[in-house]
This record gives C-alpha cells, sequence and structure tokens, in this order.
C-alpha cells in the first residue's frame, strides 16, 4: 500500500502551525500512519539550509534562495518523503513546491517557468495527492504575524512583496483545482479548523477506500 502526502500552504499569519495537528488528530483518528515534517527542512541538511535562508543577516540573491529551497527538498524526497510513501505511511508537510511557486516566483518575481523546470528536475513524478492552501487578507495574515516575537528573514519583506506571493498561491490553485482545495482562513481558529476537517473527510473516505478494495 502506497502512502499519501497531503501539503499545507499559505503565507504567513494564516494559521498553517495551528491547523497542523488538527490535521494530524484527523488522520490518526481514521488509523493512518502520519509522518509530519516541514520545508524547508525535514532532514540534517535541509534544517541547515532552512537556518541559512531565514537568518536576518544573510543577503541571498532571488536565484541563490531558489536553489537552496529545492536543494533542501531534494534531499527532504529522497531521505524522508519517498521511503515513508512507500512505507504506506501518509506524509503530511508543511509547505512544498507551491510555496516554491509563490515565493521565489510570484514573491521573488522570478516566474513560474524557471521554478517549473527545477522542479520537474527534482520532484520527477511526485506530486502531492491534496494540497489545502490557508487564504486570508493580508490584513488578516499581518495581525497575527505581528503577535510573534521575532520574524525571521522571508517574514520582514513587505506589503507589496506578500501580495504577490498571494496571488501566486491562488494561481497555482486555478491550475490544479483537483488538488489544490482554498480554504477561507480569515475566521477564528475552530471555523477554519472545521473547513479543513470536512475538507480532509471529503478525500480520505474515498482514498481508504480505494485502499480497502481488492
Amino acid at each position: 500500500m502506497h502512502g499519501r502526502l497531503i501539503t499545507v500552504e499559505g503565507v504567513e499569519g494564516v494559521g498553517k502551525s495551528s491547523v497542523l495537528p488538527v490535521i494530524e488528530k484527523y488522520l490518526a483518528a481514521q488509523g493512518v500512519e502520519v509522518l509530519l515534517t516541514r520545508e524547508p527542512g525535514g532532514t540534517e541538511l535541509g534544517e541547515q539550509l532552512r537556518d541559512v535562508l531565514l537568518n536576518t543577516e544573510q543577503h541571498i540573491l532571488p536565484d541563490a534562495e531558489l536553489l537552496l529551497m529545492f536543494a533542501a527538498r531534494a534531499q527532504h524526497i529522497k531521505k524522508v518523503i519517498r521511503p515513508a510513501l512507500a512505507n504506506g505511511q501518509w506524509v503530511l508537510c508543511d509547505r512544498f513546491t507551491d510555496s516554491s511557486f509563490a515565493y521565489q516566483g510570484g514573491g521573488r518575481q522570478l516566474g513560474f517557468q524557471r521554478v517549473d523546470v527545477i522542479a520537474k528536475w527534482v520532484l520527477g513524478d511526485l506530486e502531492p495527492d491534496l494540497t489545502l492552501l490557508l487564504d486570508a487578507s493580508r490584513e488578516t495574515s499581518l495581525e497575527r504575524t505581528k503577535k510573534r516575537r521575532q520574524l525571521d528573514r522571508i517574514e520582514t519583506e513587505g506589503d507589496e512583496f506578500f501580495e504577490r506571493v498571494r496571488t501566486a498561491f491562488l494561481e497555482r490553485a486555478q491550475l490544479g483545482p483537483a488538488r489544490v482545495k482554498v480554504i477561507d482562513a480569515n475566521p477564528d481558529f475552530d471555523t477554519v479548523a472545521n473547513a479543513v476537517c470536512l475538507q480532509l473527510a471529503e478525500c480520505c473516505s474515498r482514498w481508504l477506500t480505494e485502499t480497502a478494495e481488492p
């Protein structure tokens, strides 16, 4: 039995960190073995690259940022994600390739085409089975982000950058509506969590039925 890859995406402040435990708990209640991981990160090398990428003292060119993200991702896929899926685990990943399209392709204005070339090389035939895109207005996400004690290098970017990121995320959703499900993240946490669980219920019932069929 092959596992499933579920990714959670969105700009800073949409509530990914709060929703991930809800998803993990929901899947566990369905009898699914879940591996929770993140990007950039997930491996020793990935976590080291994460420290570099988010360090506010680092000046990183957009092209270099994109390549470092995919370097971490290549290690992550080879060492963690593919082995887990092959063992029948369901992988729940905090960010994945859609973030590169949004942040580097949109936010850094490198364009989708350049990101797509590298993505095809690194991912091969791997694609998330489901992507939950938490979407909130810039006002909402900024208000939530301001509550954090310290901002990382990317979180310190301005409004125009994050508007481009949000637009790119929504464009990705339009390009793949069967995979990318947009969740309104503006309401309170319970409302968002319920919307996420409803989306999971629809997908999981189908997947688990397929798995049970002889």
